[in-house]
């Protein structure tokens, strides 16, 4: 054998070898030495069963579209409670509501509570905010306030300046889009007439003329999205940069926002990074805001605790590596000072959800639907309709009275309308479902009734401004 082709068989031999410790020591195409920045862009009163993504047949949202198919769509992502504040503190926090101290609107954290900033900052990170912040106090979101996006739109040149800078960032861009009042993009271009109401609604004119600012206010949500990543692009930062897109939490209809109903707890959810998330797929992995954190800091080397975090990193489902994660994902709803106490609890296993309303006896009353700002009118036509329609005395009928507790199977019946809880065929999983409630309720030393209370509220710092 030639001295040539020795060599060259010699060099066949170690080539594998070569390959997999390269791979070892790079990771899946990022490392620590490069850390990725993050870029979440966050909706508010975004019904997510309105973005085509999960079924919408009204607004047209290329820029969430194409994050999409660049990305991973997660089907079941959901947030502890349908509410503004709170939500945004789960996803800050990596912590539960009664845990981290925001488990009722307008509410402040818990004294001493570690949020993202902390964390990542700890790791090497700028933590940066644009928009709505409703977060307090101070101390606990040490955000650095910037000014990207204003007047509803977002400063190209401002962020791409922000992501310029060499050391690595994590930006919220907090849009108030769609939450009311409704004063932005089109609402000329929606027909009412040729609208597809969501089926919890009373289909009545106004509601569907009112409807069309809502929507215009989904694709000026969609509009910020193709800003920010116009931005991102021109940076040249795009290519190092996890982007996540969230929709909150349901709209400010009967059904949605201010519900433990699929409808209101469950959010949209897109994730994109180049290089590391293989473009155009679905996920049914079960996931909770308290996640999302955790996430975070797993990627970039950090310690994920349970003394610091009650969620858990998802990693291997943003790398493909699996398509489940949690068993549960737990819900509570405290009323006050949205109405008078109005305590809810549940679970779900992705699959069947289990609903205890703790105080049955009285009517649910939320006081921006019943007598609010921009969307009260509408209320009034609702139950004018109910003296003569079916549908609408049945809507109404369930928004208002609720039973001790239902159960839905989430994935037949997503706008979960047959109770299940009465039938003996789903006694075990009510069962099941029950028994992880209650464990969850006792981990977070959640009195339950007890913690839907003026008293409660003004004593875990209530009134925090909107």
């Amino acid at each position: 054998m030639s001295t040539k082709l020795l060599k060259n068989n010699n060099i066949l031999r170690i080539l594998p070898i070569l390959v997999i410790a390269l791979l070892i020591v790079t990771g899946n195409s990022y490392s620590q030495d490069t850390k990725p920045n993050f870029l979440i862009i966050y909706g508010d009163d975004a019904n997510y069963e309105e973005f085509s993504l999960y079924g919408g047949k009204n607004i047209d949202t290329p820029n969430i579209d194409r994050l999409a198919k660049e990305g991973l769509t997660f089907n079941k992502v959901f947030q502890a409670i349908a509410i503004c504040a709170p939500s945004r503190a789960e996803l800050y926090t990596g912590m539960y509501p009664v845990r981290n101290g925001v488990a009722w609107n307008h509410a402040t954290a818990r004294p001493g509570i570690k949020s993202i900033v902390h964390h990542l900052g700890d790791l090497g990170y700028r933590v940066g905010i644009t928009g709505k912040l409703h977060a307090g106090p101070k101390n606990v979101f040490p955000f650095q306030e910037l000014d990207i996006l204003k007047g509803g739109d977002i400063d190209g040149e401002k962020l791409q300046e922000y992501a310029e800078q060499e050391q690595p960032f994590a930006l919220i861009i907090a849009s108030g889009e769609p939450h009311e009042p409704w004063n932005r993009g089109n609402p000329d271009k929606f027909d009412p007439d040729k609208l597809h109401l969501p089926p919890y609604f009373v289909d009545t004119q106004y509601t569907r003329e009112l409807y069309t600012n809502y929507l215009a206010e989904m694709e000026h949500l969609d509009l910020q999205v193709g800003q920010s990543l116009k931005a991102l692009e021109k940076s040249g930062k795009a290519n190092n940069t996890l982007v996540l897109f969230t929709s909150e939490h349901g709209s400010p209809f009967p059904g949605g926002k201010w519900t433990n109903w699929n409808t209101g707890v469950h959010t949209a959810f897109v994730a994109r990074w180049p290089g590391v998330i293989s473009p155009g797929q679905r996920t049914d992995a079960l996931i909770q805001y308290a996640d999302v954190l955790p996430t975070l800091v797993d990627i970039v080397g950090g310690t994920v605790n349970k003394s610091e975090f009650d969620g858990t990193s998802f990693l291997p489902v943003l790398k493909g590596d699996t398509d489940q994660h949690r068993e549960y994902v737990y819900f509570m709803h405290n009323n006050v000072p949205e109405g008078p106490p109005y305590p809810i609890r549940s679970v779900t296993n992705g699959t069947h959800h289990y609903i205890r309303n703790l105080t049955p006896e009285n009517i649910y009353i939320e006081k921006h639907i019943f007598g609010g700002r921009a969307v009260e009118p509408f209320l009034v036509t609702w139950f004018y309709k109910s003296t003569t329609d079916t549908h609408a005395r049945n809507m109404l009928n369930r928004f208002i009275h609720r039973p001790a507790e239902e159960l839905y199977n989430m994935e037949q019946d997503p706008f979960e309308f047959e109770n299940l809880a009465a039938e003996t065929e789903f006694e075990n999983i009510k069962r099941e479902l029950s028994n992880a409630l209650d464990a969850w309720m006792e981990s977070q030393n959640d009195p339950g009734e007890a913690l839907d209370s003026w008293e409660a509220y003004k004593n875990n710092g209530g009134y925090l401004d909107e």
